[in-house]
Formats: C-alpha cells, sequence, structure tokens
C-alpha cells in the first residue's frame, strides 16, 4: 500500500511538527530528487521506504482521545438541533480545534450517563 504525499503530511500534522520540519520531512519524501527530475512518485513509494523514526510513538493518552470518523457510520443516530450556547463557551470550543461539535457531544453524554438514574 503506497502512503502518498497529503496523507504524509496530516501525519506530520497531528504529532505536532513545526511548518519546518514538515516542509523538510515532506521535501525528503518528494518525487523530486535533488536535480529537480521527477523521481519515484508517491504512488511508487511504497511504506516500507519512508523514514518515521522523527516521527513520535503515540501514546495511550494520545490514543484514547483519537476520535476516527471518516468513511465510518455514526454508532447511534445523531439529530441537527439548534442550540444557543454562550458565546464566551462556544468560543472556549473552538478554540480547541476541529472537532468541538463532537467534543460538546461527548461532554454532554458523560453529564447523562453520571447522572442516569440507577
Amino acid at each position: 500500500m503506497a502512503l502518498c504525499l497529503g496523507t504524509l503530511a496530516k501525519m506530520m500534522k497531528r504529532f505536532g511538527l513545526s511548518r519546518r520540519e514538515k516542509r523538510a520531512k515532506v521535501k525528503r519524501h518528494s518525487s523530486f530528487n535533488e536535480s529537480g527530475n521527477a523521481g519515484e512518485t508517491s504512488d511508487e513509494v511504497r511504506d516500507e521506504t519512508i523514514d518515521f523514526s522523527e516521527i513520535p510513538e503515540l501514546t495511550p493518552e494520545q490514543f484514547a482521545k483519537a476520535i476516527v470518523r471518516k468513511g465510518l457510520k455514526p454508532q447511534t443516530g445523531k439529530q441537527q438541533i439548534t442550540l444557543r450556547l454562550d458565546t464566551d463557551v462556544l468560543d472556549w470550543f473552538k478554540g480547541l480545534g476541529k472537532g468541538y461539535q463532537t467534543r460538546i457531544n461527548e461532554l454532554l453524554r458523560a453529564y447523562m450517563e453520571a447522572h442516569r438514574p440507577k
């Protein structure tokens, strides 16, 4: 299975490398060699040939926080609603980055489960 440069860039972003480090890493794995001639295309690069030594290992805490949704059907049905939140609350959740609506839902679910009658 080939790993495209876009996937490599996404992985580096996820692991918090700086822009300079990302550019250097992508440049090393670019489809052009030092002379500027096209070398292997990203479709020809095999996973075994990519050096992942500079990417830190995923910790159990990071793995536990991972949310994978692409291509998967939701486990439970969701309903679209309109919810009014205080501006500072919404800004705080949005400040945490992409997936803020999922985090709000997870927080509400945790509250619901903690307050269910036994």
